[in-house]
């Protein structure tokens, strides 16, 4: 069952804003730089700094490349929050040319390790779950729309996939369903182009990713890369090094 995205569910990094990232699983339908043909991926490779209210509290290095006839995007985020506990989160998304997600595995490491692997196929979403010192746990997630987005906590790299996926061509207002594995809750996300934009005295182009009571900022260069990405209720910001 789908349900819009609640409060708490994007933002919530170390207990009060983890910033959620997904990658959306729709097949893109206008035209936008290619990493080969047919696909609307390209590859990427990058270190992204992760500021809350102003100051470092982790850093994630990601990697998206093709392979087997498909895509892998990869990110590692290290957080190590004021005060807190240490962690470390893995996600590795494979995907079709298209975008279309076809596998997703998540590990955590903090005071406890976890772990998922979830298969997507006919608009289902098949995750298994480990958790440290508990039996496998199975569930099966139907989406309506077969237009799957993945999104995960604290893996930013996502959003430069979303932002490939996008349609450029008709630059409107779309909506696509998505999971957030490590919460393991469907909902929905819109998102909208808004034109040029600035942030420290560099030009931008922007695209807008709304739930409820959230907006996310994506800043991205020419190519579609993710630069910059701002949480302004959050205070979180996440700069391309």
């Amino acid at each position: 069952m789908e349900r819009n995205l609640m409060r708490g569910k994007i933002p919530a990094i170390f207990g009060a804003l983890f910033l959620s990232v997904f990658c959306l699983g729709a097949p893109a339908r206008g035209a936008q730089k290619k990493g080969a043909a047919g696909s609307v991926l390209a590859p990427d490779k990058g270190k992204l700094n992760i500021l809350l209210d102003g100051k470092s509290v982790g850093r994630e290095e990601f990697e998206i490349v093709s392979s087997s006839g498909g895509w892998t995007a990869k990110g590692t985020t290290k957080i190590n929050p004021p005060g807190g506990v240490s962690s470390t989160v893995t996600g590795t998304l494979m995907l079709q040319p298209g975008g279309a997600p076809t596998s997703y595995d998540w590990s955590s490491q903090a005071e406890k390790n976890n772990a998922a692997h979830i298969v997507f196929e006919n608009g289902v979403a098949k995750i298994t779950l480990q958790m440290q010192g508990a039996r496998p746990f199975e569930q099966d997630l139907s989406f309506s729309s077969p237009l799957i987005a993945v999104l995960d906590n604290n893996l930013y790299y996502q959003y430069e996939v979303l932002a490939r996926i996008y349609d450029w061509s008709h630059r409107d207002s779309q909506t696509y369903s998505v999971l957030i594995p490590q919460e393991m809750t469907p909902g929905t996300i819109t998102v909208d182009w808004v034109g040029a934009v600035s942030a420290e005295g560099k030009a931008y182009e922007g695209l807008k990713v709304k739930t409820t009571d959230l907006e996310i900022m994506l800043y991205l260069d020419t190519n579609h890369r993710l630069m910059r990405l701002e949480v302004p209720s959050a205070k979180v910001v996440v700069v391309r090094e």
